[in-house]
């Protein structure tokens, strides 16, 4: 049977802000190969679910670089695990930007798709943490994009 976990919206932002400008080894560095922006937000995640969904290919796990989800470092595939996943692991809902929170994911897209996860660490006005380009608490009104979906981290579950 499943349970739900609730999310520790300030773990998630201690870790966002402790890792912002630096990488913890125990994560591969996605950098030269596509960027580390959703497998930094991930590990964000991680550290305010506490709870990986192990399912080959559709879950959300890391092991190491050569054993993990695409969900863990991929801009789609973490929205579509996320909104979609009934199991294991976190969950989220797309939301209004107004009512995003510390903890939260917000996407970042242009014409060709949505390209960039930051880590919301604080509100009014909205600060994020990501890598790639590495930011800690950057305003979100400095980045150019045309479109973005907030996602609200809503728990996670655990098998009891």
């Amino acid at each position: 049977m499943l349970t739900v976990v609730p999310y520790d919206r300030a773990a998630a932002v201690e870790y966002a802000r402790r890792w912002a400008l630096s990488r913890n080894p125990r994560y591969y560095d996605f950098q030269e190969i596509g960027g580390d922006c959703t497998n930094f937000a991930s590990q964000c995640i991680f550290a305010g679910a506490g709870v990986m969904n192990y399912t080959p290919v559709t879950g959300w796990y890391y092991v190491n670089a050569n054993d993990r989800t695409a969900s863990w470092t991929g801009v789609g595939y973490l929205y579509d695990f996320l909104i979609n996943n009934e199991g294991p692991g976190p969950w989220a809902v797309e939301i209004p930007e107004e009512d995003a929170l510390p903890g939260d994911i917000v996407q970042l897209g242009g014409a060709g798709g949505f390209y960039h996860s930051p880590v919301i660490v604080a509100r009014d006005p909205i600060l994020v943490c990501a890598h790639t380009y590495d930011a800690l608490d950057r305003p979100l009104s400095t980045y150019v994009y045309s479109r973005a979906r907030f996602l609200r981290i809503e728990g996670a579950r655990k098998w009891a």
